[in-house]
């Protein structure tokens, strides 16, 4: 937001710096992001002074051009070629001295150095009124009044306004300070706190008048939800022109290009008291009458910019009788603003819904002035004052009359705050005991109304204007913004205590799970919790019907919280393997969303994808694609380091993978895993295998919390290692090997692994040659041959006997 410092000290008179002002508006919360200077003339004409042509001949080398003597006040005359026209000996002229910089009007700079013209001696230039930039003329120099003084700086006779720019970064809580007005408040109240008392000087509206009645426009308020307030005056006879200099300078400080004095006497009341206006050519309203309503969905209207929209049904309408004119509070239409042959206008001044402008605005893709400023919520009761400040204005402006009395339609008036301050809780807050009286300065200083005061506290009314101010902590912050953060002084003693929290704390487990994943390669990723609805048909497991729906959605693809994290993550893998990045190892921490009948459940995963090959390409070794195994190896080392190390394992049944498992404990599911099916790979246009693990992380967090932790010491004794070459029938799987191997020798038996599986020639038909080894251990003696040999014995024997195993 731009706030000009001279415009801002018509309401205070103050004489503090713009450098000063900008640190005081920074510490109310105004940050000043930026100050920037603005000329009426860029360069302000420094350089330039009047001068007096004392002589004028003929270039002797040159037939267009002329050699002059010009008097600037020096100690002798100056000699310039001109080739102007006009320019005659007796003349008053600007003189641009050498080092003088002009700039032209697209904004390109140039310097006067001392030059010869056809060999003729120049030093300075005779300026015409476009090469100042005081006018687009150029038909010869610019001829002054003779009464002026030679030396005169050309900046004093032509009123350059120099004025310097706030760029303040306003929060969006600020609505109140979204004018110059506004800001003028919080300065006011923040030079009170330094003792400098000004007087807030607000633009009298004393003098309007209704001049007769002979153009009145009829005004009907159909959704008064979404209009709590509209006032409106017709105003006739007035005549559009060019805005007077004064005006453009106002509003090109600040950014805006003047229109004509109509258009600019609104902007310049928007931003001088923070309430939009619009003007309606009244000759345009149909059945001189203005009805504030919604239409049907569809209904087409052609806004400002020429762009055709298509309205909701929800957009506010400003129509006469036959037709829309305006979206409220945000864009005007193209058929019934003023325009070079408008005499008699209808100036609204409103109050509209903010939620309801801001979803306008939004679904549109506009952002102007006004709906800024209503989005955020203006002064309700500003309205009529505003309207009479626009229509004395534009009468000083445009002439014309006040034709039809102010209609304002307010049926429910929006009421002030009543708010009760604790002088307790604001030493609280705040830090430091604030004397009372300071508290009760501050706050009438900000037009906070005090109605009563005790020994405990204050009761209060807050205008409002300051919507965001209706709870205690809201003024204690007021409070303190404007006595100064920088006036609280800090503690030398500093109070600390010590929080207790479990182990369990799940962004401790997850911070253990994550680096687990990132040293093996993994890589975290965070996608959007919003997506879209079409999901849902890709799997029997998402109901429609369950979908939690947006109810002001960006876009279609953006409507529904997820119901999986399995089509985000693959929008990623998608995503970088069409950047050449097929090798992939992901991981995310999220929640799903799901609604049931009334009630909604939302439950948190971890989810993680691995595809393409495994390592990066090696010359030492091939590249070895990712599997299902080296995913089942990765779910039980995690498990296995959040202590759970035992589960069942069953086959999956979900038309989400191709083939899977699902790893539980009792009751609890915690990790489903296992290959996407080709269909939903392909929706995502992924032509390689995904290996895709679902852990229910909610199911987890509650399990590990229940583990208890033993602890053993390392034991002395070696381990012993003894491998049977086992031949095998083709239906036998190593879990049988494995059970009966642990239910033989359960107490020094540690450790059962497949090292080698063979299948095919010198082997009967049927067969298969499985290679195992057996580490054995006793933590309190160095085993035996004897003894190991009794257990492999024993193995071997339960072998034959329950698998039908031969040694080979």
């Amino acid at each position: 937001m731009k706030i000009s410092y001279n415009w801002l000290k018509q309401f205070l008179k103050t004489d503090w710096t713009p450098e000063q002002t900008s640190e005081l508006l920074t510490d109310l919360g105004l940050e000043v992001e930026g100050l920037e200077a603005y000329q009426s003339v860029k360069g302000g004409l420094e350089g330039v002074v009047i001068g007096e042509v004392l002589t004028c001949i003929k270039h002797p080398n040159a037939d267009k051009l002329k050699v002059t003597t010009v008097n600037i006040g020096g100690e002798s005359p100056l000699q310039i070629v001109c080739g102007a026209p006009n320019v005659a000996a007796g003349q008053k002229v600007p003189v641009a001295t050498i080092g003088t910089t002009l700039y032209t009007e697209e904004g390109e700079s140039w310097t006067i150095k001392k030059g010869k013209i056809r060999g003729e001696e120049s030093h300075g230039m005779i300026c015409a009124e476009d090469e100042l930039g005081l006018g687009k003329s150029h038909e010869g120099i610019l001829v002054l009044d003779n009464d002026i003084e030679v030396g005169t700086l050309a900046a004093d006779i032509f009123k350059i306004e120099n004025d310097k720019v706030f760029e303040i970064g306003l929060t969006p809580n600020r609505a109140d300070a979204m004018s110059h007005l506004g800001t003028a408040r919080d300065l006011k109240a923040g030079l009170l706190q330094k003792d400098i008392n000004l007087e807030l000087i607000t633009p009298s509206v004393s003098s309007f008048n209704v001049e007769n009645r002979t153009l009145k426009v009829d005004v009907e308020v159909i959704n008064k939800d979404l209009a709590p307030r509209y006032c409106g005056v017709t105003i006739s006879g007035l005549k559009v022109a060019e805005s007077p200099n004064w005006l453009q300078h106002r509003l090109k400080a600040i950014g805006l290009t003047p229109i004509n004095n109509i258009v600019d006497a609104t902007n310049y009341v928007l931003h001088d008291l923070g309430q939009p206006l619009h003007a309606f050519d009244a000759v345009k309203i149909t059945g001189n009458k203005i009805e504030v309503k919604t239409l049907e969905t569809g209904t087409k209207f052609i806004t400002l910019d020429g762009v055709e929209r298509e309205l909701h049904e929800d957009d506010l309408m400003i129509c006469d009788a036959e037709k829309p004119m305006c979206i409220a509070g945000v864009f005007g239409g193209i058929d019934s603003g003023v325009t070079d042959s408008t005499t008699s206008i209808f100036l609204e001044s409103a109050y509209f819904n903010p939620v309801s402008v801001r979803k306008s605005a939004k679904r549109h893709g506009l952002n102007t002035d006004a709906s800024f400023r209503f989005e955020r919520g203006i002064d309700p009761n500003i309205c009529e004052y505003a309207l009479k400040r626009a229509a004395l204005l534009i009468q000083d402006l445009a002439g014309g009359e006040i034709t039809s009395d102010i209609t304002d339609i307010y049926p429910n008036k929006i009421k002030d705050f009543e708010v009760r301050l604790s002088f307790e809780n604001t030493k609280k807050l705040i830090g430091e005991e604030i004397p009372k009286e300071t508290i009760k300065r501050i706050l009438t200083s900000l037009d906070i109304k005090v109605n009563n005061v005790t020994e405990t506290g204050l009761g209060l009314t807050v205008p409002a204007f300051r919507n965001d101010v209706i709870r205690e902590a809201d003024v204690i912050e007021e409070i303190l913004r404007v006595y100064g953060y920088n006036n609280i002084k800090t503690t030398e003693k500093l109070n600390a205590s010590i929080s207790t929290t479990t182990r369990f704390e799940d962004y401790k487990i997850q911070n253990i799970i994550g680096n687990q994943l990132a040293s093996q390669g993994f890589f975290e990723i965070l996608s959007n919790s919003l997506t879209t609805p079409n999901y849902t048909a890709l799997s029997e497991q998402l109901k429609q019907e369950h979908n939690i729906t947006i109810l002001n959605p960006l876009s279609n693809d953006l409507s529904v919280l997820r119901q999986s994290l399995l089509f985000s993550g693959l929008e990623t893998v998608s995503f970088n393997i069409n950047r050449k990045r097929a090798d992939l190892k992901l991981f995310e921490f999220g929640k799903t969303y799901h609604g049931y009948d009334d009630n909604r459940e939302e439950f948190k995963h971890l989810s993680i994808f691995i595809t393409g090959n495994q390592t990066s390409e090696n010359w030492l070794e091939k590249s070895k694609k990712s599997d299902f195994f080296l995913m089942k190896g990765l779910i039980i080392s995690l498990l296995e380091r959040l202590g759970i190390s035992r589960f069942n394992e069953l086959p999956i049944k979900s038309d989400l993978f191709s083939e899977g498992l699902s790893l539980s404990l009792g009751k609890n599911k915690l990790v489903d895993f296992g290959l996407v099916k080709k269909p939903i790979l392909k929706h995502f246009d992924i032509n390689q295998e995904v290996i895709y693990a679902d852990f229910k992380w909610d199911s987890i967090l509650d399990l590990i919390k229940h583990n208890k932790i033993k602890f053993k010491a390392i034991p002395k004794y070696p381990e012993v290692r003894r491998d049977f070459a086992l031949l095998l029938d083709d239906n036998v799987t190593f879990e049988s090997i494995y059970k009966i191997a642990k239910q033989t020798e359960k107490q020094l038996l540690r450790a059962v692994n497949l090292f080698d599986v063979y299948q095919g020639k010198n082997l009967p038909k049927g067969k298969k040659s499985y290679a195992v080894s057996f580490t054995l251990q006793d933590e309190n003696k160095t085993l035996t041959d004897k003894q190991i040999d009794k257990i492999m014995n024993k193995l071997q024997s339960n072998f034959e006997k329950q698998l039908g195993a031969e040694l080979r």
